[in-house]
């Protein structure tokens, strides 16, 4: 490359043509490029000031020696942060190929006499470190989206945890760019470690494929991720195990919006401090699965559903169905036995069984489901005025 006294003259020139260049680059990409001409005017005006500077750091470039040198990313200083937020890094690599193209075609009207080869080939020098401080910046800004977003998410995923209001939840939301997509639903598991950034990404990433809305953040080390459009919630959690560590990931129940969001929230929290008392528990696991576990350790919410929607409903079904229900218990699971402890044919025993498992949901020659009929029957006689039977 020729050293920088011997363009003086070139340098002179192209700063003399430099206003002329970037009015050339607009009116280029006005008609090549689409989607530039869709831009508001304001914006397209700094994509002006923007080509402006560019050729001015090119002579500064030129000036030190171009080729030993690398483009300050203060080029593209002259746009405002709004501008960058709308343009992406593939529209803004097109943008400085249109600004090159036509400098390289100018070349002949900018090169003093026997230069014109020399300014050729900085121009495609000083093109590609352009690029490079382009992608240094878009790079930096992805960084900081990324940490930033990422801060937000864990801001929302406390708020969830403490059930703050829906109007907290939805401003916070709303910056995340959370597209309202019924019905919601709250996941939790634990991290798998490392940086919060990489794991919320990877979240992301695995939630793309499956298009759903996602958000998650890491609080302690819990994983809370909460589901947007997932018809089929658990179906959705099995498919984003990926972004969880060991352990059990239980999903709380649907809800109708972000708003009622805590109610899953809670559930699924209750129901992972639960699960190790479950140790043969699918995983994920729904936490309505763990009803029983959850209200031995504590869970109101779940003492409350086992002692209305079961012990409360067997209750006011008539007092055979309980009858039924603790004599085969207490005849160890056995039909015969408790059908004669009744003083009925076991068929007799059979119907109200089926009855039982109709009711509650529950079957009781499950030995999953008869677990949580023990806990809901202890529940309920502990404390039968808050059982709904009044």
């Amino acid at each position: 490359m020729a050293p920088p006294e011997e363009l003086a003259a070139t340098l002179r020139q192209i700063e003399r043509q430099a206003g002329a260049l970037a009015t050339i680059s607009v009116s280029r990409m006005e008609d090549v490029l689409p989607w530039f001409r869709e831009l508001p005017a304001d914006q397209r005006a700094w994509v002006m000031l923007v080509a402006q500077a560019g050729v001015r750091s090119l002579v500064e470039w030129l000036r030190n020696s171009g080729a030993s040198q690398e483009v300050s990313d203060e080029v593209f200083d002259a746009a405002p942060r709004a501008l960058a937020r709308s343009l992406n890094l593939q529209q803004t690599v097109q943008l400085i190929k249109v600004t090159i193209d036509v400098v390289e075609e100018q070349v002949p009207h900018l090169a003093a006499p026997g230069e014109e080869n020399a300014l050729r080939e900085a121009v495609l020098r000083f093109s590609r470190e352009v690029a490079f401080a382009a992608a240094r910046v878009y790079a930096r800004a992805a960084e900081t989206r990324g940490a930033w977003d990422a801060r937000l998410q864990a801001l929302l995923v406390d708020a969830l945890v403490r059930g703050d209001s829906s109007d907290v939840l939805a401003s916070r939301a709303a910056a995340l760019g959370w597209t309202e997509a019924p019905p919601v639903s709250v996941a939790v598991g634990r991290s798998p470690g490392g940086e919060t950034s990489a794991v919320v990404h990877a979240l992301y990433r695995a939630a793309r494929r499956i298009g759903v809305e996602v958000i998650g953040g890491v609080h302690g080390d819990r994983l809370v991720v909460v589901l947007g459009g997932a018809q089929d919630p658990l179906s959705v959690a099995q498919r984003l195990l990926v972004g969880f560590g060991e352990g059990p990931v239980v999903v709380g129940q649907p809800v109708a919006s972000l708003e009622e969001a805590p109610e899953s929230a809670r559930a699924a929290l209750a129901g992972y401090r639960a699960a190790p008392a479950w140790p043969a528990a699918p995983r994920p696991v729904l936490a309505a699965d763990l009803l029983p576990e959850r209200a031995l350790a504590g869970d109101a919410d779940a003492r409350r559903i086992l002692r209305q929607e079961v012990y409360g409903t067997l209750t006011r079904s008539g007092g055979e169905l309980l009858e039924t229900l603790d004599a085969f218990f207490a005849a160890g699971g056995v039909l015969e036995s408790a059908a004669r402890t009744l003083f009925v044919h076991p068929n007799t025993v059979r119907y109200r069984l089926r009855r039982i498992a109709e009711t509650t949901g529950l079957a009781p020659l499950s030995a999953r489901d008869a677990f949580a009929l023990r806990v809901a029957l202890a529940i309920g006689r502990l404390d039968p005025s808050s059982s709904g039977l009044g």
